[in-house]
């Protein structure tokens, strides 16, 4: 996770403790992972729609698509 040690991840919850103080740290620490969360589908969400096919409803085929073959093998 971020080549962070124990030493370090403990460093920092101990400035959160001290900057938040113990009241507020849950609510802070809620509102960190649901950004997470959002960040982390944010960047999963383009490579998958990318993969899906999409339908589109109102293409109509024309005399040049390119998906009509053209008889010739």
């Amino acid at each position: 996770m971020f080549g962070l040690g124990f030493q370090e991840l403990l460093v920092i919850l101990i400035m959160a403790l001290l900057f938040f103080g113990g009241n507020k740290l849950p609510e802070v620490g809620g509102a960190l992972g649901k950004a997470i969360r959002e960040f982390q589908r944010a960047t999963k969400e383009p490579t998958t729609s990318a993969l899906r096919p999409r339908e589109t409803a109102d293409h109509q085929p024309t005399e040049n698509d390119t998906t009509k073959g053209r008889g010739r093998a």
